[in-house]
């Protein structure tokens, strides 16, 4: 009897974590069918390129449903900023069933340091995702992040990888080059430090500005940015696996202060 008593708890215990493991998987389910609408894909215009219209990254709805939250670099890609010789107009893709429908979007405001931006989409709203409580995320959490990995090469369907946080760590905006570290640099660079999410998952490029979220409830705790690769090929070929993403706070921030 002793010793049955001890296995009949590890089996209780085994039965309790089975339930919960398909509770969580049975929760996902559902959630990415929420999350799903709230997905476009952020990109460009040009009437004389063939297609007139390609998407270089991921954003979602928020707030009304107009305003989309996307990076700050993906933006400079798809608005021309990184070639000087060309301006592209601002698009937002959505899904209309089996179609594509790519609507005029405009800048709202852009933060460079945490690298987000918020878009204006024009037409009728989409359905919008909450941003949470980033400070309330722990390292050893499991979330999901949903989005567009290798862009147009998969086709217009939103993709979702899980990814734990491995760490909260600090980042800052590194100086142009050394001759730029000053005593006022080094000072500026302290300050520019913030807390990002280190995930264990995998993103591709085109992952950029997906929404980061708690399997269960969907509520968006960040902002998928840059994946960690020795080189630009290795990105596809040989991913990390080590991803980061910025954290929700920094959105609420930039919705409250526009």
């Amino acid at each position: 009897m002793r010793l049955l008593r001890p296995l009949l708890a590890l089996l209780a215990l085994c039965w309790l974590e089975a339930c919960a493991g398909r509770a969580g998987a049975a929760d996902l389910v559902q959630t990415i069918a929420a999350i799903k609408p709230a997905i476009v894909g952020v990109g460009s215009y040009q009437a004389m390129r063939s297609p007139a219209v390609s998407f270089v990254g991921t954003g979602f709805a928020v707030g009304d449903g107009l305003t989309v939250v996307t990076n700050a670099h993906v933006v400079a890609a798809a608005s021309g900023e990184e070639r000087k010789d060309s301006k592209d107009n601002l698009r937002v893709l959505v899904a209309r069933g089996a179609n594509v429908e790519a609507r005029e979007a405009a800048l709202l405001v852009m933060d460079k340091l945490h690298d987000l931006a918020l878009l204006r989409l024009s037409g009728a709203p989409e359905p919008a995702l909450r941003v949470g409580d980033s400070d309330s995320a722990r390292e050893g959490q499991m979330l999901a992040f949903t989005g567009f990995p290798l862009t147009a090469i998969l086709g217009f369907h939103p993709v979702t990888h899980r990814a734990m946080i491995s760490a909260i760590t600090v980042v800052a905006t590194p100086a142009p080059n050394a001759r730029s570290l000053d005593a006022k640099a080094i000072v500026q660079l302290q300050r520019s430090a913030y807390p990002v999410f280190q995930l264990d998952g995998t993103a591709y490029p085109g992952f950029s500005g997906s929404p980061l979220y708690d399997p269960e409830s969907g509520v968006v705790l960040g902002v998928i940015n840059k994946v960690l690769n020795a080189t630009k090929e290795s990105a596809i070929s040989a991913p990390s696996g080590i991803t980061y993403a910025i954290p929700g706070k920094f959105v609420q921030q930039l919705m409250t202060g526009h």
